[in-house]
């Protein structure tokens, strides 16, 4: 389409290219797409080549208030004290820090605008190597005597794509905020530190059929929530670690330059479905390097600990509620099987962020509860030296045992992680002046 532009033999018709893209097709949709496109251009001619993330943010704002509730003041009561009852019942079973701001109650459209930031930081590496296979592809694939001309238009594909990408990223977000309950519901820190926040609208259609009340539902959220925000409040190291892993690894993605110079190749503008499933289905995305899949290991070692952990806390801090197993079980098989922008999201990025060994890190954080109780479980946290690896993952006694072992003083040997572990569980085990 774009060679045939540039060689003024056809314009783009909006709607097939709204459609390749797998954005909305509708009429104000279009409109918002050719208007964007039409500011790529001129921004391309002054000579800026950056994403313009407010593109992503206005179209990720738009999905989400289609059809969005404003909370009432009954909800927003029943929330404010579902919190209050979940900080208390968590300040009995866990040892990190409470929280300094006052937990959110957001709209979709807030919950968007909040966490926007980050997703766009997450998404630039990829859409900055679309951008540049498409105007690789592009070069490639043009006649001789149109070279010159594209080489003078490579500023204007790159804006293109980046465009393009920007507003696919802001209805992925946007579609994912009719999704989630929470501001960690995904599991990533969306939102700033010490920030815990749900979203009423998506809290009732959450407990919509359960036969559970509604009381009980927001309690057992509320709770999962809290003990997210309170476990990145603690362990300030946490958060840097995890998105700095995620752009870590989206920066060696590259696009297949190849088999999108298949597609191109074989392109029918009147049908676009090929290319639409080639970008929804993450074939563009090569295959991930050795470096790549070692990063990925680590990272969802880490995405594990965390949503075991909260989990493990969750499980414990709402066993007063008659219906915890009911609402907990709803959850794992949310979680389980994922949404429809989660997927778009896995596919954009290339990461999906559901946590492949939950079960196990769930399995080892109870395991080390049993074993050493609540507050030297929590000392783990205290520093990513000490943190559980995947070897205890797949080992949680050999765990047990060293944490058993450096609780009793017992004189073995001790590597230099080890000994850390055991002077930091002294200091938590030592001696405190009794509160009056």
């Amino acid at each position: 389409m774009l060679q045939n532009i540039l060689s003024g033999k056809s314009t783009i018709d909006p709607s097939q290219l709204a459609g390749a893209a797998g954005l909305p097709s509708d009429p104000a949709s279009i409109a918002a797409l050719m208007s964007q496109l039409q500011g790529a251009l001129q921004g391309a001619q002054a000579g800026t080549g950056a994403i313009n993330w407010d593109i992503a943010l206005k179209a990720g704002q738009e999905r989400a208030a289609t059809g969005q509730l404003t909370p009432t003041t009954v909800e927003r009561t029943q929330l404010d004290q579902a919190f209050h009852i979940a900080a208390l019942w968590l300040d009995d079973i866990i040892s990190v820090a409470e929280l300094t701001a006052v937990p959110r109650l957001m709209t979709r459209k807030e919950w968007v605008t909040a966490t926007l930031p980050l997703w766009s930081q997450l998404a630039e590496p990829v859409a900055t190597s679309i951008s540049e296979s498409l105007t690789r592809v592009l070069t490639d694939q043009a006649p001789e005597e149109l070279q010159g001309m594209i080489a003078n238009a490579s500023q204007i594909v790159r804006s293109i794509g980046g465009t393009l990408f920007a507003m696919q990223l802001g209805q992925v977000v946007g579609q994912l905020a009719s999704e989630v309950v929470s501001g960690g519901d995904v599991g990533i820190p969306l939102l700033d530190d010490g920030q815990a926040a749900l979203l009423p609208q998506n809290v009732a259609e959450f407990g919509e059929g359960l036969d559970v009340p509604t009381d009980q539902v927001q309690i057992y959220l509320a709770v999962r929530e809290l003990a997210h925000a309170r476990l990145f409040r603690h362990s300030r190291w946490l958060r840097l670690h995890l998105i700095s892993s995620i752009t870590d690894f989206a920066q060696g993605i590259t696009i297949d330059s190849s088999r999108l110079e298949e597609l191109a190749s074989g392109f029918d503008p009147s049908n676009p479905e090929e290319l639409r499933e080639a970008m929804q289905n993450g074939s563009l995305i090569p295959p991930k390097s050795e470096a790549q899949l070692a990063a990925l290991a680590r990272l969802e070692t880490m995405l594990a600990l965390v949503e075991g952990w909260v989990d493990v806390v969750t499980v414990e801090a709402t066993s007063r509620l008659p219906k915890a197993d009911a609402i907990n079980e709803t959850v794992k098989r949310r979680r389980a099987s994922g949404g429809p922008a989660e997927s778009a999201f896995a596919t954009l990025v290339g990461l999906e962020l559901r946590p492949r060994r939950l079960r196990e890190a769930a399995a080892m954080w109870q395991a080390v509860t049993d074993a050493v109780g609540n507050e030297a479980r929590d000392a783990l946290w205290a520093h990513p030296d000490i943190l559980p690896t995947m070897a205890d993952l797949d080992d949680p006694q050999a765990l047990v045992a060293r944490l058993t072992n450096a609780a009793k003083g017992d004189g073995a040997e001790l590597d230099d992680v080890d000994q850390a572990l055991e002077d930091l569980l002294r200091d938590d085990g030592a001696e405190r002046p009794k509160e009056d």
